[in-house]
């Protein structure tokens, strides 16, 4: 009876590491983003800032993602579009 094995995963690795590599070079895509670790209130604040600067309507802006850390403190990353149109 044959032994079954994976294929050798060396090629998908390669392609994945050029990939990274040509993308590393994009400086974020095309959004710029900001990531900040705050208490609660602060956060609240600093994302009311952002949305005041920078309108969603405009330049798209939205808590790109947030968690919870120990004690009171935030961490999130803020996205906008680099410019209005």
């Amino acid at each position: 009876m044959a032994k079954f094995s994976p294929p050798p995963l060396a090629g998908l690795k390669r392609r994945i590491d050029r990939h990274r590599q040509e993308k590393a070079g994009d400086a974020q895509g095309l959004f710029v983003r900001q990531t900040y670790t705050l208490s609660r209130e602060d956060a609240r604040q600093k994302a009311r800032e952002w949305f005041d600067a920078f309108p969603k309507a405009a330049y798209w802006t939205e808590v790109e993602s947030w968690r919870q850390l120990d004690g009171d403190q935030i961490e999130f990353t803020m996205r906008r579009l680099p410019t209005a149109d």
